[in-house]
């Protein structure tokens, strides 16, 4: 059973603070810039770095820094944690929500590590999603929690890491967080539009769109200095910069009580589901004669994969959508996915 992680209000949840702690006068200010505005404040303290050369966090001296905030402010703190040591020594400072991050996430093995050291604690999780666009991996991690008795679950989108460059750090991939929501309906779903974006200029976009897609709240990294932060500058925003976010943030997307918005709405949605029906009709058909083909290749003893032939499918395609208004890389994905069901379907039997 899924419990609330932050009590119910009408506007979004707040999670900011810095990426980490650096010193006990950069901790304090910035504390004391957002602390008006935030249900909880978010600090790093262990850092899991890509290189071992990077700032690793200021460790367990800030966890009495942050002990000091909490017996003043009376704050709730989220903090990273990877290993049962860290859950140990977060819990002793009074640390009230605990995150697993991306990396941790993506390894069973050091979640159930993390959720034996969670059995018998009455805390806050909030699980990030796997680096890799995986659901199964992040529900999994989800369960090996719950498993430990953790009841107060929450579950964070970060995007998920790729080859290449782009205009956000991560791919949004946003469907993946829609269909966890859509199998654990009572959790607490926030975005991290920080590590998603890798870039301040971007936050607020994705603040934004995780409001109209219907994310609980926002989990946001705010430095008193972005620019001499130690980690994770380029997408670290200022108290001031983060207070204008949630002043200007659209989140009334509810309903309209105006019928004709209702009627027009009903209509479009219909005309979609008629739509969507032929495709699957069309891709019905498209398999019978991709069986077809399959038959015949193996009659005639002639390879299934023909890269020619689908290259030049694929070349032709991303043009007629280009024609049409299509996004080139949407209709490469699409046509890579049906393709792939072809060769699957083509081998079955081959």
């Amino acid at each position: 059973m899924i419990s609330n992680c932050f009590h119910k209000t009408k506007r979004p949840i707040v999670v900011s603070g810095p990426c980490s702690a650096e010193s006990r006068e950069q901790l304090f200010s910035t504390i004391d810039a957002i602390k008006d505005y935030v249900d909880a404040v978010r600090v790093g303290i262990w850092k899991p770095r890509t290189n071992p050369y990077s700032f690793q966090g200021i460790g367990e001296e800030g966890l009495e820094w942050i002990s000091e905030i909490k017996k003043r402010d009376n704050l709730k703190i989220a903090t990273e944690v990877a290993n049962a040591e860290h859950i140990e020594l977060a819990l002793k400072n009074g640390i009230d929500i605990l995150w697993i991050g991306a990396r941790s996430t993506t390894n069973p093995f050091l979640v159930q590590e993390i959720a034996e050291a969670l059995k018998g604690v009455d805390t806050t999780i909030l699980i990030k999603n796997p680096i890799n666009p995986d659901l199964e991996l992040w529900c999994g991690a989800i369960e090996r929690v719950l498993l430990a008795g953790v009841e107060r679950v929450g579950a964070i989108h970060r995007g998920f890491s790729y080859y290449g460059k782009g205009k956000y750090r991560n791919m949004p991939q946003w469907q993946l967080p829609i269909d966890l929501k859509q199998r654990y309906p009572a959790i607490t779903l926030l975005c991290d539009p920080s590590h998603l974006s890798g870039d301040k200029q971007y936050v607020t976009e994705l603040s934004q769109k995780a409001m109209l897609l219907g994310f609980d709240g926002l989990f946001i990294e705010s430095h008193i200095s972005p620019e001499t932060a130690k980690s994770d500058a380029n997408q670290q925003i200022t108290p001031d910069e983060l207070k204008k976010l949630i002043d200007n943030l659209k989140v009334d997307y509810s309903t309209s009580t105006d019928s004709s918005y209702s009627i027009k709405l009903e209509e479009l949605r219909s005309q979609i589901d008629g739509i969507d029906n032929a495709l699957i009709e069309l891709l019905s058909q498209r398999m019978e004669i991709v069986k077809e083909i399959g038959e015949l290749k193996k009659m005639n003893n002639s390879s299934i994969l023909q890269r020619e032939r689908w290259g030049k499918v694929l070349e032709s395609a991303i043009k007629s959508g280009q024609e049409l208004g299509l996004d080139s890389d949407f209709v490469s994905n699409l046509f890579k996915l049906i393709h792939q069901a072809s060769i699957e379907k083509q081998t079955k039997d081959f």
